[in-house]
């Protein structure tokens, strides 16, 4: 009896080939952060300080910086949310922060997200965004702007698009990181 010579182009029938495990759901829950989440926030962070333009940011953030934030977000009454998995690990996190300083400027804020390298593309960005927004409408928000970097975020802006942000601006060349000119893209979400 002769052997058959293997051929990687030879495919069996679909009807024969096993079936595809399911892939595990990516599982975690939403809650609000508190002040013992910062350690884990900072972390994920400093991350993209470390390693990538989607924050201009070149010095690894301080808890200290990080504790004086979430207090001004508290103060506010602004959510700020966490992402953590079934066993308590941080995985990611998004918050409001306002826009500018002046009292005009009191219903419109900036948005934050940021996951866990290991937890983008299993929609914990979109399941963040959702409850953020839905969180600062009824904080009392009317409008949320995005600044994005212009160069290696490109899935955050589509991210952002899809929930309803339109481009309102772009601004080039405003910020300078790795050796590299860097710009930003601006989107803005009314809450009605």
């Amino acid at each position: 009896m002769l052997e058959e010579e293997y051929n990687p182009r030879r495919r069996l029938p679909a009807h024969l080939r096993p079936a595809r495990a399911p892939e595990p759901s990516f599982e975690f829950r939403i809650r609000d952060a508190v002040a013992t989440d910062l350690p884990h926030v900072r972390e994920i962070y400093n991350h993209y300080v470390a390693n990538s333009t989607v924050t201009f940011d070149e010095e690894a953030t301080t808890l200290a910086e990080l504790r004086a934030k979430f207090r001004q977000v508290e103060k506010l009454g602004y959510p700020w949310l966490i992402a953590e998995s079934p066993g308590g690990q941080v995985l990611g996190y998004a918050y409001v922060t306002p826009w500018r300083q002046r009292a005009a400027y009191r219903f419109t804020v900036e948005n934050a997200i940021y996951l866990g390298p290991a937890s983008t593309g299993k929609g914990l960005g979109a399941a963040l965004m959702s409850e953020l927004l839905a969180r600062s409408k009824a904080a009392g928000i009317k409008e949320v702007i995005a600044v994005i970097a212009d160069k290696g975020a490109e899935a955050s802006i589509r991210m952002h698009e899809r929930f309803g942000f339109r481009q309102i601006g772009h601004m080039g060349r405003v910020g300078f990181k790795f050796g590299r000119w860097l710009g930003t893209v601006l989107l803005q979400k009314s809450l009605k």
